[in-house]
């Protein structure tokens, strides 16, 4: 056999790499073989069966989203689209405590896993039926899934308002031990919601006690992002110090008119009482949130898009103001009328957004709404906005912002061989144009594809052509 040229499934030729580890660029021919990085270098006497001249291109490792609401989404390759068109390779669904499983509820759910869908959607009675629906279905992304705490409580709680009975957490404890055998990535919980607000910080120690006896991770959308966001980050910390699972402080911000400016607070908190507590964040490139509607978060913000109504459908894409003044009363009472909705809430001061961004653990999630009518532009650009704004100057570079992309989530998550372009490792890739990438998606225009993504692999296949996703259910200790 020697001397004869090897044979791949596909070879890249003359790619820029940017392999995920933060390391400079260098180029490179990298050849795939069933699945997996099988060589990278000089292949130029390498034979393929698919040949990509990668010249002027940048290969990167696939985009690993660590903050999604893909639950239903990722069955179909419509669903799916926004993430795989700019990059994205692998999603974590479930967060927020906002999960399509184990819950099948007689009748429509409640805000917010309303955002996921209608009673119909909501067809898992457990962990275990969700799994095994994703093993079977052709995933055109891979999925690792959180079971989320307001899922739990809607399905063992008639009156969730306030704390859980023993006999229910006792029973909520169990659901997270039966999601985690079935492959479950760990627990989400979304305290600022009504599902979860009436949770005291010992049902969810307990909750996340269970999730990390199998080394299950907790992601926390805190209690509140407002005026109380660092007493409710305090407590986000203390439950991980309490139950010992790894953290991850979902899209962190400081919201509200009267917080401008204040994340350098928040970032003390991270080194004065985070210190001695794994924990990373996730964090979106935009000064606006997005949600079901609420007036306290409309209270406070300077404008507000309606992303979906239920009774006003004809609302969406409209602000707020817009839909008052048609009424001919005030925002009160039209957000009362539309529910209910969701929402886009512009809240954040942009210098508040990059600073979290730059900060060292800081993962970059979508935190897109994949089921709304007029949905937040970071659902379509996230990822293809990260990387043009990087490459315009900041606040990362390249090799940074695509670390926070890849390699860093795959560690928060223990992803077994991905977020780099290594041997070996599965061929989750994304190549694109460094002169055109770039996100389309706008505010008034939400749903368009990013530019200069030129091709994307799972696990070494076209993500568009081939069903090649997985579940992800076998997880590593995380790694920062």
């Amino acid at each position: 056999m020697d001397g004869i040229p090897p044979v791949f499934d596909t070879l890249i030729r003359g790619a820029d790499v940017v392999d995920g580890s933060g390391g400079p660029r260098f180029r490179a021919d990298v050849g795939l073989r069933d699945g997996r990085i099988a060589a990278m270098g000089d292949l130029s006497e390498a034979r393929a069966v698919s040949a990509l001249d990668a010249t002027g291109l940048i290969l990167a490792p696939g985009f690993i989203d660590p903050h999604t609401h893909d639950d239903r989404a990722v069955f179909t390759l419509d669903g799916i689209l926004p993430k795989i068109s700019q990059g994205v390779t692998t999603v974590v669904v479930g967060n927020c405590g906002i999960s399509l499983a184990p819950l099948a509820p007689a009748d429509d759910p409640p805000a917010p896993l309303d955002l996921l869908g209608s009673r119909g959607d909501f067809a898992f009675p457990t962990f275990a039926a969700y799994a095994r629906a994703l093993r079977q279905a052709p995933l055109h992304a891979n999925v690792a899934a959180l079971v989320g705490h307001g899922t739990l409580r809607v399905g063992r709680m008639a009156d969730y308002a306030g704390p859980a009975d023993p006999g229910q957490l006792r029973a909520m404890e169990g659901d997270v031990e039966a999601a985690m055998e079935a492959g479950a990535a760990g627990l989400s919980t979304g305290l600022a919601y009504p599902t979860n607000l009436g949770a005291p910080k010992g049902e969810v120690v307990a909750l996340a006690r269970a999730a990390a006896r199998h080394g299950g991770r907790l992601a926390m959308h805190v209690r509140d992002e407002f005026d109380g966001v660092y007493g409710a980050t305090r407590e986000g910390l203390a439950c991980a110090r309490e139950s010992g699972a790894f953290l991850v402080l979902s899209h962190q911000k400081v919201a509200g008119k009267a917080n401008r400016g204040r994340s350098q607070e928040l970032m003390r908190i991270y080194a004065e009482e985070g210190a001695g507590i794994p924990f990373a964040i996730d964090a979106y490139p935009y000064e606006a949130g997005s949600t079901v509607l609420d007036p306290a978060f409309a209270a406070q913000s300077e404008k507000v898009i309606i992303a979906w109504s239920r009774p006003h459908p004809e609302a969406a894409g409209r602000t707020l103001e817009e839909v008052a003044r048609t009424w001919g009363c005030g925002q009160p009472e039209a957000l009362d009328r539309l529910q209910p909705g969701g929402g886009v809430y512009f809240h954040m001061d942009p210098a508040d957004v990059d600073r979290f961004l730059a900060w060292e653990r800081c993962m970059v999630g979508s935190d897109g709404l994949p089921h709304d009518v007029h949905p937040h532009p970071r659902l379509w650009g996230a990822f293809a906005r990260t990387l043009a704004r990087a490459i315009a100057g900041g606040p990362l570079t390249l090799e940074t912002a695509v670390r926070r992309m890849t390699s860093l989530p795959a560690g928060v998550f223990g992803l077994k061989g991905r977020g780099r372009v290594k041997v070996g490792h599965h061929a989750d890739l994304v190549l694109f144009d460094p002169a055109t990438v770039r996100d389309r998606a706008t505010y008034a225009e939400p749903d368009l594809p990013a530019e200069g993504i030129r091709e994307v692999f799972v696990n070494g296949q076209p993500a568009r052509s081939r069903p090649a996703g997985r579940f992800l259910d076998t997880f590593l200790p995380p790694s920062l």
